[in-house]
């Protein structure tokens, strides 16, 4: 199934290698499936090529967080909340901001103040 759902993707993406909505597809499949080096690769590609899509930048940075890079995803959230301010989409920021805050560390210091 997960094969059938990949192959799809991937012609789809041969018929429309500009599409972000089908890299983006194609990395969360490859990510549900364990494939991290391909669902990076795809996520990487969204982040330097079609860098106002929103919706790689928390998923992005929550791969490099579990790929052991915090330094890495902190830059992702970093940059997916300016994109999302940019894009007035405050949900997005939302989630990206509590991400962020997590992976900095920010989430249980800031309580004890």
């Amino acid at each position: 199934m997960k094969n059938d759902r990949l192959t799809q993707l991937i012609g789809f993406l041969s018929e429309s290698p500009a599409d972000p909505f089908v890299k983006y597809a194609l990395a969360t499949e490859y990510l549900k499936s364990g494939n991290t080096d391909q669902a990076l690769r795809y996520y990487e590609d969204l982040r330097t090529n079609h860098a106002d899509y929103v919706g790689t930048y928390y998923h992005l940075g929550k791969l490099y967080e579990a790929l052991g890079k915090p330094d890495e995803a902190i830059s992702a959230y970093e940059q997916g909340m300016q994109v999302a301010k940019d894009k007035r989409d405050m949900h997005a920021l939302s989630e990206l901001q509590a991400a962020y805050q997590a992976a900095a560390g920010f989430d249980e210091e800031d309580d004890d103040d």
